[in-house]
């Protein structure tokens, strides 16, 4: 069977290789502190639950319309407007299977060969393994540790020409739990339409703020007509396994993008969209719950690691990661991740996020405050 050339641009995310990886270990025998896989350490709250098993109940097991629930629709466009302070209509809301989908479907509705695409490295890896897949050129926006992991804006302006069709932003930020300052998304904003590129805007972190308050391209003067923002519930609701994300599209994008649906998955399941509306809906307790539990593992985090040879950490703003700097201990990436298994400590290379995370780890701090502890005592007592 031969194969597409097309499956050789296409990337992956390293963070569920390298889970396998220490779930052989573990079957093993081995003890492994988990810190290398981006999901919070919580059950998703029991009235999400509930309601999903309320909706099986009541029967919402069949195809529903592609873009979603009209009613769960409404709820999230009510959500959004209250996030955003902008009039958000339920017809530009549509569901997805997680919000992977999201980055997919909005790249291969705008970007032809050779079209290039603005995107943060170190940086989620799915941006830039569907940019090459479609074809584009991915563009690095460099995150800077001196910047605190953010871009350079004048060097953004620098990188777009004729041929830039989109610029991806995430914050707050995955891998490096860097947040951007509200002037630099005015004028990302601004450069964006200026020159009539589209953004997406990466906000399923939204919710985990360490510091201020939410900021969005979307929020500036008519940005909604070239902007999707991509959202979801996996990282506020504790709902990985649930696979529920959905995008807020500008007009023209809508019937496209339901379009890709349609020939995908055909639809998102009814019954967990009635979930998503119940955790809109419902009491927020959890949320707040995680992100004050998030705040105090970032503490031990940053602390531990600082007080490591060889390693600084700067503190993250928000999501659920650390970013630390190893160049001082003598190892690459990729050689101190791999060792750090060996020792019993599951994290990621920066590499996995793009070439510019050479010379860094990824720490997901998604794990129990004496986790944490041991962990750093382990990575503490192997560098010497």
């Amino acid at each position: 069977m031969k194969l597409a050339s097309s499956l050789n641009r296409l990337g992956t995310e390293t963070a569920f290789e390298v889970l396998a990886k220490a779930k052989k270990l573990e079957a093993q025998g081995k003890k492994i502190i988990h810190l290398e896989i981006g999901e919070p350490d919580f059950e998703t709250p029991d009235h999400i639950k509930e309601a999903a098993k309320k909706a099986l109940d009541d029967n919402f097991t069949h195809y529903v319309p592609s873009p979603g629930l009209m009613d769960v629709r409404e709820v999230i466009a009510e959500h959004q407007t209250d996030v955003h302070g902008k009039n958000i209509s339920p017809e530009n809301v549509v569901f997805t299977p997680g919000a992977k989908p999201i980055m997919f479907f909005t790249i291969m509705a705008l970007i032809e060969p050779g079209d290039e695409v603005i995107y943060p490295n170190p940086g989620f890896p799915i941006y830039e393994s569907m940019i090459n897949y479609v074809g584009g050129k991915p563009i690095p926006m460099e995150l800077k540790e001196e910047k605190g992991f953010n871009a350079d804006v004048d060097l953004i302006e620098k990188s777009i020409t004729s041929k830039t069709k989109l610029i991806i932003i995430n914050s707050p930020n995955n891998p490096c739990g860097s947040v951007m300052d509200a002037g630099d998304i005015r004028r990302v904003a601004e450069l964006a339409y200026k020159n009539n590129i589209a953004i997406l805007t990466d906000e399923v972190y939204k919710d985990l703020y360490f510091e201020g308050g939410h900021n969005s391209v979307f929020d500036f003067d008519d940005m909604e007509k070239q902007t999707v923002i991509l959202d979801g519930f996996s990282k506020s609701y504790a709902m990985t396994g649930w696979r529920l994300g959905y995008g807020i599209f500008p007009d023209e994008l809508v019937e496209p993008i339901s379009r890709l649906v349609t020939n995908s998955v055909s639809c998102t399941s009814a019954f967990s969209q009635k979930a998503a509306a119940a955790a809109i809906l419902g009491p927020q307790d959890s949320v707040k719950m995680m992100l004050k539990e998030f705040q105090e593992r970032a503490k031990i985090v940053v602390d531990g690691f600082n007080d490591i040879k060889g390693i600084s950490c700067i503190k993250p703003k928000g999501a659920f990661y650390a970013f630390p700097n190893i160049k001082e201990t003598g190892f690459k990436s990729q050689e101190l991740s791999d060792e750090l298994l060996n020792q019993g400590v599951a994290v990621l290379p920066g590499t996995s996020f793009g070439r510019f995370g050479e010379g860094y780890l990824r720490i997901s701090f998604a794990n129990s405050r004496e986790n944490l502890k041991e962990a750093l005592s382990i990575i503490k007592n192997f560098l010497g």
